[in-house]
């Protein structure tokens, strides 16, 4: 494939609002029929189900989009080996799927260090053990106090989704695993989480990170979250940057 990608899928308009403006986002709610592979994409498919393969070129058709708008010609975007897209020099991002959705989120390194977005069904988590394996003690009896409150919110899912998005924040600037018990995460009802990183952080702006900062939202049968680490030294406090979407509706 040499020539631009297919016109952008519909913006489902989620993953944007969580994100800094310096961060392009391109979701869908379909798959796309006019999206192609590169021949090295299509290898890693041979043995893959339709469903796979549909979340697989619509995820990267999404991506490419979202290169597009920062000026990127396409390209393949391979997994390392442990299946983390390889983005274009220059360029830092993250993909997710989950049924029904579809999303890329990518920036320049000039502006941001890292990101990681992902997206879940807005239910529950159908297994109780996934929570023993995801969250300590700690975590679990804040989600119960959450649930308390906000009853509607599918608070345990969203924690496994704000695990899953500071993983893939984490990842590229390490290069290496975090387990789900080495990051303690804090959500708050005001659509907003924190990561407190229970192992040594890499350093970014010449500071060393101690944990991440990420916003979560819920709505259209979804729950997403998003983190995105800044490029340059951190501010004194001040207003927030963009204005939060309403979290709880």
């Amino acid at each position: 494939m040499t020539s631009l990608p297919p016109p952008a899928p519909v913006g489902a308009g989620l993953l944007a609002p969580l994100l800094p403006a310096r961060v392009t986002v391109v979701d869908t709610f379909h798959d796309s029929t006019g999206a192609v592979l590169f021949p090295a994409e299509e290898a890693l498919l041979t043995r893959a189900v339709p469903k796979r393969r549909q979340e697989f070129t619509t995820a990267r058709h999404c991506a490419r989009a979202a290169l597009a708008r920062l000026g990127i010609p396409p390209a393949p975007i391979l997994p390392d080996p442990r299946g983390a897209p390889g983005w274009p020099e220059g360029i830092v991002g993250s993909l997710t799927h989950c049924v029904g959705y579809r999303a890329a989120a990518v920036a320049e390194t000039s502006a941001v260090a890292a990101l990681g977005i992902d997206a879940e069904p807005a239910e529950p988590l159908r297994d109780p053990d996934v929570l023993a394996m995801i969250a300590d003690a700690g975590e679990r009896a804040a989600l119960d106090e959450l649930a308390a409150g906000h009853p509607d919110i599918p608070w345990d899912r969203l924690l496994f989704s704000a695990k899953e998005s500071v993983y893939k924040t984490w990842y590229p600037l390490t290069r290496q695993w975090l387990g789900f018990h080495e990051a303690r995460i804090a959500l708050d009802p005001d659509g907003t989480f924190t990561a407190a990183l229970l192992v040594p952080g890499p350093t970014v702006a010449g500071i060393p990170l101690t944990g991440f900062t990420g916003r979560w939202r819920v709505g259209d049968g979804l729950a997403v979250t998003a983190v995105a680490v800044s490029a340059a030294p951190p501010h004194p406090p001040g207003p927030p940057e963009d204005s939060r979407a309403h979290a709880i509706r």
